[in-house]
């Protein structure tokens, strides 16, 4: 977690019963800063990790300090290789991770194409369904009906003939 306060940044880490805190100027690149804090626990937790919960004074880890010192020095210098090394590998990851999004969006983009064309085929089909069933009702009329109409049209026209001739 990070707390702004004027041009100063408070970084922090709470692990177990430990809080690992450092203050930074607003510039100072805030992966670097978690990244010390994540080194210090490391180290704290190797060294001191089972003295934790034993401590009853308030500097029981005062010798941990010379390592406090010692890394803050590597760590001053954003511009250190070592510093710079870790930016880039960062950097690497967030890009990595990045591009693996990008690909996962145009994979969903084609996925939606593929939807779109198959709901316009969908809708085609449809219309030529409707054609055919319209046909299709069409035709059972005629086969239900015509032989009727047949007969009917044949009975007329013996009626009209009968009585043309008579």
């Amino acid at each position: 977690m990070s707390i702004e306060t004027g041009p100063y940044l408070f970084h922090y880490i709470i692990e177990g019963r430990v809080c690992y805190l450092t203050l930074c100027d607003r510039s100072y690149p805030k992966k670097l800063a978690f990244q010390y804090l994540e080194d210090l626990k490391n180290e704290f937790e190797r060294v001191n990790g089972s003295q934790i919960e034993t401590a009853a004074r308030p500097y029981a880890f005062i010798k941990f300090d010379a390592f406090i010192q010692k890394t803050k020095k590597l760590y001053l210098d954003t511009r250190t290789q070592r510093n710079l090394a870790k930016l880039n590998d960062e950097l690497y990851e967030v890009h990595q991770i990045m591009t693996r999004n990008v690909q996962e969006v145009l994979g969903v983009g084609e996925k939606l194409d593929q939807v779109s064309e198959m709901s316009s085929r969908l809708t085609s089909d449809t219309r030529i369904y409707a054609e055919k069933a319209k046909d299709l009702n069409r035709q059972a009329l005629i086969r239900k009906y015509a032989p009727v109409a047949i007969v009917i049209g044949i009975v007329l026209m013996l009626f009209w003939v009968k009585n043309k001739i008579w």
